[in-house]
This record gives structure tokens, sequence and C-alpha cells, in this order.
């Protein structure tokens, strides 16, 4: 590493309100600028595509639309969270042919290395995650 660089630190994470849909294009150019500064930019189009629909999920289940969103650059792996205080969990589903909403986590599932949800301990609320291997 070049001594005269400053380099962003292994994480980044956000409190926000996502009012409308238009948030996830803030937070899509987000993902880009850090994973281009850690050197990880081919993880931006299925990172971006991963945390739309996890953002998605926050503006259609969640009812005040609060959420936070973490970037943590790990040995070989990007992990990014979304946590919102909605107890619900989500679950993958089967959307038939003519469903208009349905396959978001079927998505999430498959641009992504892993996923899940961790419920939030001693609070309501949980994180929904994925990981990227670099």
């Amino acid at each position: 590493m070049n001594e005269d660089i400053a380099y962003p630190p292994p994480h980044y994470h956000l409190n926000f309100t996502a009012l409308s849909a238009h948030a996830a294009c803030h937070i899509r150019r987000i993902v880009r600028t850090y994973l281009a500064m850690w050197d990880m930019p081919h993880l931006a189009e299925p990172a971006g595509l991963a945390v739309t629909e996890l953002l998605a999920n926050v503006i259609k289940h969640v009812p005040d639309r609060s959420c936070t969103v973490a970037l943590l650059a790990q040995e070989g792996k990007l992990r990014v969270e979304v946590g919102d205080s909605s107890t619900a969990v989500p679950a993958k589903r089967a959307a038939g042919p003519w469903d208009e909403n349905g396959r978001g986590l079927a998505m999430v599932e498959l641009v992504t290395d892993a996923w899940g949800v961790e419920r939030t301990p001693g609070a309501p609320g949980k994180t929904v995650w994925f990981e990227l291997k670099a």
C-alpha cells in the first residue's frame, strides 16, 4: 500500500429513511464508490441489484421506512446489511408468471453467494444481509 494515499476504512454505515425507490439510486452510487476504493469494482452490479431489492422491501413493508445500510469489506468478500425496525422476516416466495411481486429475494439469492436474516437482539427489527466473494 502506498503510505501517501488515504484509503477508506473497510466499512461504511448509513442511517436514513427510504422515502421512495429513488433512495436505491443513491445507495447504489455509494456502493459503487466504496467498491471502487476497495478495489472490488467487479462486485458493483450484483451488489447494486441485491441492495436495491432489499431497499424495495423496506419501502414496501416497513411503516416508517427507516433503515440502516452497512457495507463491510472483509477478507475475500463483501458483506452488505440492510436493517430495519420491522419484526416481519422476509421469506423467498415462488412467484407465478403473472405475479407482479415476489421475485426480489429469489433475485438476491441468484446474484449473491449467500444471504440471510438476523433478528435484532433485545429490540424489534432485523437485518437482511448478503455476501459476495471478492
